[in-house]
């Protein structure tokens, strides 16, 4: 379990780059919901998530052990690589990134704006990491992980912030996609001894947490893609799995329809915008409402990258296709 000082040292890190992000009370939004929702405003990061915090760690720990001009590598559908290419720049590394294909040209028009080197590999993001992984054998490129305990400290700054802003929380709700997020806020309340119950998200159509957590098997085969594509993940990383077993109070599962409802209702009370993953904490609070009525409640938007043809079907009134 990570202390309050690694905690800490993971915040200077991250504020020699970045400003601590808000954490806003939206009373429209409490009239939706019957509770005082915070929200905790990582789509204000640099690169629009929380992921910019766990890439400048990461990066800071690389820059110990590698020398300027290093290339690293790491398979993303967007936010990841995004954000460890952002970090990357600023710590004077390459960056390459392996996406699988068909990612929207947005995305990659965003990466390449940070530095990165795009290769397009496979239809599914599997693919795109098997083949990142051949590529780093080959000893031209450090690999970045999925999952890794800087990655988790660069998410758990978030949660430091969000304790030492006043009371407790009765409970957070916050999005898994591989778990760093969600690990990061058990550790922090675990500093901070807190009371709050800790939620996690999930995709219905990507449920491997919490099904495994449950004891149910996962099919051979992946279940239904969602345009929510931070939260699709078929196989567990065994690390996070073991951490989010011993702490997390329960997950819920959400579909595309209840995600995409959330994003407009954050537009309609806030005038935020989220992609698919950060909406999905405020998704899983509207499902579990009943039960926080007249509490206080913290949903983690972690993040605003959406498409504009995911954003427009949306606003329409529409459930984007995958």
């Amino acid at each position: 379990m990570l202390t309050l000082a690694a905690l800490e040292d993971a915040a200077t890190v991250v504020y020699n780059h970045m400003a601590p992000t808000p954490l806003y009370h939206w009373p429209l939004l409490d009239q939706h919901t019957g509770c005082q929702v915070m929200v905790k405003h990582e789509n204000h990061a640099p690169t629009g998530s929380f992921k910019a915090r766990s890439a400048l760690v990461f990066m800071e720990a690389m820059r110990r052990i590698h020398p300027a001009g290093s290339s690293f590598i790491t398979a993303t559908r967007g936010n990841h690589g995004l954000s460890l290419a952002w970090a990357a720049q600023l710590f004077g590394f390459q960056m390459a990134l392996v996406m699988p294909q068909g990612v929207s040209p947005e995305k990659v028009a965003m990466a390449q704006a940070h530095g990165a080197f795009v290769i397009e590999h496979g239809m599914r993001f599997e693919d795109a990491q098997a083949h990142a992984h051949a590529l780093a054998a080959e000893g031209r490129h450090a690999p970045v992980p999925a999952f890794h305990t800087d990655l988790v400290r660069g998410c758990g700054t978030y949660a430091l912030e969000l304790f030492r802003a006043g009371p407790a929380p009765d409970a957070i709700f916050v999005p898994i996609g591989l778990g760093n997020g969600l690990c990061g806020v058990l550790a922090a309340r675990a500093v901070f001894r807190a009371p709050t119950r800790v939620i996690g998200v999930v995709s219905d159509r990507a449920p491997v947490y919490a099904r495994t957590l449950m004891g149910q098997a996962m099919p051979a085969e992946p279940g239904l893609p969602t345009f929510a594509e931070g939260l699709n993940v078929t196989v567990p990383d065994a690390e996070a799995l073991a951490t989010i077993r011993a702490g997390v109070d329960h997950l819920v599962e959400v579909s595309d329809d209840e995600v995409a409802e959330a994003i407009r209702l954050l537009f309609r009370t806030t005038h935020n915008v989220a992609e698919g993953a950060g909406a999905a904490a405020l998704a899983g609070l509207r499902k579990e409402q009943d039960e926080w009525a007249g509490k206080r409640v913290a949903v983690i938007l972690c993040g605003q990258n959406i498409e504009r043809r995911a954003m427009r079907d949306i606003l329409a009134g529409r459930t984007p296709t995958a």
